[in-house]
């Protein structure tokens, strides 16, 4: 055996039919073996030029003759650098926390910087490696492309020769390119350059972020925009005011987002693949409240003081005083300053501010109008009384003096707060009704819809606030307050008749007609009048019921009361309540509060 393997090879010949396969086979294989490399081969061969880093398209200079009629040459300029294809966050983020946080500067990073990138360039920004340049030629030699920056540092313009671009100032990209092309033209040859897209990169994102990790952008990208792709500074533990720039073992900058959330400054940093951007640890805060624009938490380092809070929280100009609530150490403490005298009170970690009022009033305004020939603005000092006021009204011969109305708003909304309660009550005792028969039942059911019906057209009224004073016997020592209205009505000698009558009518004051006189001339009652609930209103806010004596909410034992000219008549409507004591109060209550409030000829 040994023998054989290492005896002298021995020719044989074949025959001519064993050489023919053979050839035929060969062939067949020599085939195969050339659609293999084609298909392997070729793309074994890029994926290693790819992984060497030759397999990428330098432009170089050409001594052949540009035809006169050619094209402007364009570089080749690799996907992932054309301006516009940007990488998107891997994932969504829901920023919903961000918005609500009480932080100062959380809702900073909502989305809106992930999605925008810069929309214009530095000045200063250097050009590097992978830039895009947009170059025009015109004039005696016309040339325009997108040129990228060489692993040199050179764009190739043609009929120029390379041009050194690296580290160049965006600032004087326009000025080198002049300079190059006047080298080779002396003359009819006008150039432009300028930054067409910068380098894309990918930045690292750490420290106290939502979501750490490796986000794409551009060089020109600012720091928001990364930040914001990683969802944002941690409002819980991450420091908006410590927020750096790393390059390998270099700090290159370090900047606080209050400069741009406060004042709009931001510092424009060129940033490299492989740069990182950490944010550090939260620091000393302290929460704020009330009277402010700014009721936010805050983050400090090293001494903070009232003063410092007031530039940042902004407080209104109705703030008199701060109310510092001390969260440190065991026992809880209360500290109560004026805001002018509170500018150097030092704050510690944890402490709680509330911007407060404390005004003391000075003086008051009330107002006048009517029928009078003095001023109609007033200011008193505060505690001034009623009869101050009237002593210095300068009545006319015209002025109803024994009728004089005050109108005050903290009455208007004490008497809207009794209404919409009443109607409450009429609302729910309307659908609350129990029935036992079938027949009660309907009517429960009519008298539920009259009482909502009364119920919706009390919902639309408004309260005049007016203060009844005219009878009052120190009428002159009451407080006035800070925007009441004293009206003084004119002498009109008018009476007026509304509500359910044929006729609603003004009348002419006679002192001889009763109320019922009065109703005559306006016709009479309606069919759905009830003459035993006829009201009348005096101008001076009194009321009085005629007719009815012992029925109605201000019934008078001596009959009808006296009307005065400029009164009121109103005849009210009837109400047939056919059912359950409980109806006949609420309808009761109805009148009662209506009167009170002094709107119920709305109704």
């Amino acid at each position: 055996m040994i023998r054989l393997l290492f005896a002298p090879s021995r020719t044989v010949k074949p025959d001519s039919s064993a050489r023919a396969k053979w050839k035929g086979c060969a062939s067949w294989w020599l085939l195969l073996g050339c659609v293999l490399f084609a298909f392997f081969g070729r793309a074994a061969l890029a994926a290693s030029s790819d992984l060497l880093g030759i397999g990428q398209t330098v432009d170089a200079p050409t001594t052949a003759t540009k035809p006169k009629n050619a094209a402007p040459a364009t570089a080749n300029v690799p996907a992932s650098t054309i301006s516009g294809i940007r990488a998107e966050p891997p994932q969504s983020f829901d920023y919903t926390a961000n918005l609500n946080s009480d932080v100062f500067g959380a809702n900073l990073f909502t989305g809106a910087f992930a999605r925008e990138g810069a929309t214009q360039f530095n000045p200063d920004y250097a050009v590097a490696v992978g830039d895009n340049i947009q170059i025009r030629l015109w004039g005696a030699f016309e040339f325009e492309s997108v040129l990228t920056v060489d692993a040199k540092g050179n764009v190739f313009v043609p009929h120029v020769g390379p041009v050194q671009l690296l580290g160049v100032r965006n600032q004087d990209l326009q000025r080198l390119m002049e300079s190059s092309v006047s080298r080779v033209y002396r003359a009819n040859v006008y150039s432009y350059a300028s930054l067409a897209s910068a380098q894309p990169v990918r930045i690292f994102v750490s420290g106290y972020v939502n979501r750490p990790g490796l986000y794409s952008g551009t060089s020109m990208d600012s720091l928001l925009h990364y930040l914001d792709q990683a969802g944002g500074i941690d409002a819980e533990r991450g420091s908006f005011l410590t927020v750096q720039v790393k390059r390998g073992t270099l700090t290159r900058a370090t900047m606080s987002l209050y400069d741009f959330l406060l004042d709009g400054r931001i510092p424009l940093i060129q940033l490299s693949s492989g740069d990182v951007i950490f944010v550090g640890p939260r620091q000393s805060t302290v929460k704020v409240s009330g009277l402010t624009e700014n009721a936010k938490r805050f983050e400090f380092r090293g001494i903070l003081t009232v003063a410092q809070v007031v530039g940042l929280a902004k407080p209104r100009a109705q703030a008199t005083h701060i109310r510092v609530l001390r969260n440190t150490g065991p026992v809880r403490s209360t500290e109560y300053f004026a805001l002018n005298d509170a500018a150097q009170v030092l704050l510690e970690n944890g402490d709680e501010i509330e911007f407060t009022s404390d005004k003391k009033p000075g003086t008051i305004a009330v107002r006048v109008e009517g029928e009078h020939e003095s001023p109609q603005e007033y200011v008193l000092p505060y505690g001034a009384k009623l009869g101050e006021v009237l002593r210095q009204i300068k009545f006319s011969e015209r002025s109803d003096s024994s009728s004089v109305q005050l109108f005050r708003l903290s009455v208007k909304e004490r008497q809207k707060l009794a209404l919409q309660t009443t109607l409450k009550f009429l609302e729910n005792a309307a659908l609350t009704a129990r029935s036992g028969t079938n027949e009660e039942a309907r009517l429960r059911k009519e008298e539920a819809e009259l009482l909502l019906q009364w119920v919706e057209r009390g919902k639309n009224v408004e309260p005049s606030g007016q203060v009844f004073i005219a009878q009052a016997s120190d009428r002159d020592d009451l407080l006035l307050e800070n925007g009441d209205l004293l009206r003084i009505p004119t002498k009109d000698g008018l009476v007026l008749v509304s509500g359910e009558v044929i006729l609603p009518n003004t009348i002419a004051y006679d002192k001889t007609l009763s109320v019922t006189d009065y109703i005559k001339n306006s016709g009479g009652y309606t069919q759905n009048a009830d003459a035993s609930r006829v009201i009348v209103a005096h101008r001076d806010g009194s009321f009085d019921e005629a007719n009815g004596a012992g029925r109605g909410i201000f019934s008078l034992v001596g009959g009808e009361p006296t009307v005065r000219p400029g009164d009121h008549i109103l005849v009210l409507p009837r109400i047939d309540v056919k059912s359950r004591q409980i109806f006949r109060d609420v309808v009761e209550a109805l009148f009662r509060i209506a009167v009170i409030v002094g709107v119920v000829h709305n109704f």
